[in-house]
């Protein structure tokens, strides 16, 4: 689920809701005061653009208070031949001809183009608990599907360097 977290993972949560809430928030609203002070509200580009940055600003609070109130702490207890959470893995896809290397981590912390996968996409799901030389099969949907082989295992950590996702 979305809210399974490390504690890394909450740490890097709070430590972000309390910038908000601290700096960033009085910071914004200063903005958008000065802004409103510019005259006209209905042609003021500058107070709704700082209205904009400052409700964006409370949005991410409000996901971050959420994501903390509801977080269920997950530790990694694969062994040392399988597949767990913030391992690197090198993986051959049949189809393709070709080898891929992916991280898998949690949501909150995924992304593709730096080569880490959530645990819970299609890929992520099919690589946990798999060891070297397992032939998987990974169901993206309906209608499209394929098979790989786990080539290579590199044991990670959670070392904090992945930040958290944005919106």
């Amino acid at each position: 689920m979305h809210n399974e977290l490390t504690k890394t993972d909450l740490k890097k949560m709070r430590e972000e809701l309390d910038y908000r809430r601290i700096t960033l928030r009085p910071q914004l609203l200063e903005e958008v005061k000065t802004a409103r002070s510019f005259g006209d509200l209905k042609e003021n580009f500058e107070y709704k653009a700082a209205k904009q940055e400052k409700n964006k600003n409370e949005s991410r609070i409000r996901y971050l208070e959420n994501m903390i109130k509801t977080a269920v702490v997950i530790e990694d207890h694969s062994t040392a031949g399988t597949v767990g959470l913030y391992d690197k893995v090198t993986i051959y896809l049949e189809d393709d001809d070709e080898e891929e290397t992916w991280q898998v981590v949690t949501t909150v912390r995924q992304d593709v183009l730096h080569g880490r996968i959530s645990k819970e996409s299609p890929m992520g799901q099919a690589l946990l608990g798999k060891k070297v030389g397992d032939r998987f099969y990974v169901q993206v949907n309906q209608d499209y599907s394929y098979c790989a082989v786990v080539r290579a295992i590199e044991k990670g950590y959670d070392d904090g360097s992945a930040a958290l996702n944005s919106f």
